[in-house]
């Protein structure tokens, strides 16, 4: 779904806890998330911890976004 998207011009971040996956489907810009039962979140944090660390999620994945990329890159 990734690539197809793409092709139709609309640059896509795949956020994924597994990173070989997204490799191997052809991901260009991915973003590794924290795990696969909380992607974007940690429970075990406290409320204001797991707000800064999704909000880093999601400003890496903007900033992937509006990164021009020449294959696959995965943003650490």
């Amino acid at each position: 779904m990734v690539k197809e998207v793409e092709r139709a011009g609309i640059p896509v971040v795949h956020i994924c806890t597994v990173v070989p996956i997204s490799l191997t489907v052809g991901a260009n810009r991915i973003v590794p998330a924290i795990a696969i039962p909380h992607p974007l979140g940690n429970p075990g944090l406290d409320a204001a911890e797991e707000k800064n660390l999704r909000r880093k999620i999601v400003m890496k994945s903007l900033e992937a976004l509006t990164t021009e990329v020449d294959g696959q890159t995965v943003f650490e």
